[in-house]
C-alpha cells in the first residue's frame, strides 16, 4: 500500500536559538541537505505527500516549489501536531495516514516503508517507530515509551525505555472527531494506549534528533559512520 504522508514542519524551532531567527528549522542543513529534504527522502514510497508550514512559511513554500508536494499553510495560528493531522485528514481519503517529523535524520530502511509492512488496522490505532533510548543519537532526557512483548506501548520516560523517532502510521479518526482545532497528537496516543491500540516498531537503522544545535554535528557523525 501507499499511504498519504504528512511531514510536520510548522514549528518555531526555539531550541535552535539564533539559527532559526530568520529561517525555519526544517531548512537547516545536515550533511549539506536541509532537514526537510531528509524527511522527503524518508517519505519515499508514500503518496500523496503534504508538508505543513507556519513559521517562515514563505521559505518552506519556496523550497517546495516545483516538487510534487502539497503545502498545508497554517495561519494565523499554528495547529500543533494533532490539529495538523486533523486538517490534513480532512483533505484525504478515509483510512490511515503516515506522519514524519521534519527535525530528524534516519539511516537504514525507509521509515514509512517499515511501518507500512507492519501496520495492522484491525489491531492498531497507531504504530510508532522507535529506537532504544541508549541508541537515540542526540536525545536529551529519558525515553518515551515502554513496550510489552506484543508491541503495545505505554508512556514511560525511564532511561531504559524507547524513544519515538518521529515516524508513525495512525488512524486519524480520533483527530477528525476532536472538536478542537489546536491539540497535540499525544492526546490521541493516550486514547489509543487506553484502548490497547498504541503499538511500536523498532527502527531498522539509526536515528538522530536534530531539534537542538548539537544534534546537527551528531547527526552528521552518525551518517558518516553508517
Amino acid at each position: 500500500m501507499s499511504l498519504p504522508c504528512l511531514i510536520l514542519a510548522a514549528g518555531f524551532g526555539t531550541r535552535m536559538g539564533a539559527m532559526t531567527a530568520t529561517r525555519p528549522k526544517p531548512l537547516i542543513e545536515v550533511a549539506g541537505r536541509s532537514l526537510l529534504d531528509h524527511a522527503l527522502d524518508a517519505a519515499r514510497g508514500s503518496g500523496p505527500i503534504t508538508v505543513n508550514a507556519h513559521y517562515h512559511a514563505d521559505q518552506i513554500a519556496a523550497h517546495l516549489a516545483g516538487k510534487n508536494v502539497t503545502l498545508q499553510l497554517e495561519t494565523p495560528h499554528i495547529l500543533d501536531s494533532g490539529g495538523s493531522v486533523k486538517r490534513a485528514a480532512q483533505q484525504m481519503a478515509d483510512g490511515p495516514l503516515a506522519t514524519l517529523n521534519a527535525d530528524n535524520v534516519w539511516t537504514g530502511e525507509a521509515p514509512i516503508q517499515q511501518l507500512e509492512a507492519a501496520f495492522d488496522p484491525a489491531r492498531m490505532g497507531a504504530l510508532l517507530l522507535l529506537v532504544p533510548r541508549a541508541e537515540a543519537v542526540g536525545r536529551i532526557g529519558g525515553g518515551d515509551f515502554a513496550m510489552d512483548p506484543d508491541g503495545r506501548l505505554s508512556f514511560d520516560k525511564s532511561p531504559d525505555t524507547y524513544v519515538y523517532v518521529g515516524a508513525q502510521i495512525l488512524d486519524p479518526g480520533p483527530c477528525l472527531s476532536d472538536p478542537r482545532d489546536v491539540f497535540s497528537l499525544r492526546d490521541i496516543w493516550q486514547e489509543y494506549a487506553a484502548q490497547g491500540r498504541l503499538y511500536g516498531l523498532i527502527h531498522k537503522g539509526r536515528w538522530a534528533d536534530v531539534g537542538h544545535p548539537d544534534g546537527i554535528t551528531l547527526a552528521e557523525e552518525m551518517q558518516h559512520v553508517v
